[in-house]
């Protein structure tokens, strides 16, 4: 598996992963237009100003995506999504791995913290098992039924 920089066709594929703004909205977070085309999805990922990585596996199939930027000290990571073929094949972890890795080596941080929906189980679950644990956000989160969490 390889950590690289997102193509246009990545982001393509990327965009059938959402089937409705529900999905795309739990996934994103608010301010993510719909329905979706490369150039406003380009836009609203903020390609220019955050990390952003695409998880290929070793025939260059994209496996997941995800970024990173600093938050409060830490590499908050952010919008990980792992392509619905390889859910639940250990994926995420593998993708949050190359991320701390690379946000630990680019930003010289060596604490991460990331955002999820509380009705997101199978996130949490993962999140919890990669050592992620709940913490109290210093300020409120202005996303409804968001959860923070954080690693060492």
């Amino acid at each position: 598996m390889k950590l690289i920089k997102p193509t246009e066709n990545h982001l393509t594929t990327m965009m059938g992963w959402f089937s409705n703004e529900q999905e795309l909205s739990n996934w994103s977070g608010p301010n993510f237009r719909f329905p979706l085309n490369l150039y406003s999805f380009i836009e609203d990922l903020n390609m220019g100003s955050l990390n952003s990585f695409a998880l290929t596996s070793n025939t260059s199939e994209l496996l997941a995506f995800g970024q990173f930027y600093q938050r409060l000290d830490k590499c908050h990571l952010g919008r990980l999504v792992v392509n619905p073929q390889f859910r639940g094949k250990g994926i995420v972890g593998k993708l949050m791995s190359h991320l701390c890795e690379r946000g630990r080596q680019e930003l010289k941080l060596n604490e991460y913290s990331l955002f999820v929906l509380a009705h997101n189980e199978s996130a949490i679950k993962s999140y919890q098992k990669f050592g992620f644990t709940f913490a109290d956000y210093p300020d409120e989160i202005p996303l409804a039924n968001c959860l923070y969490m954080v690693k060492s």
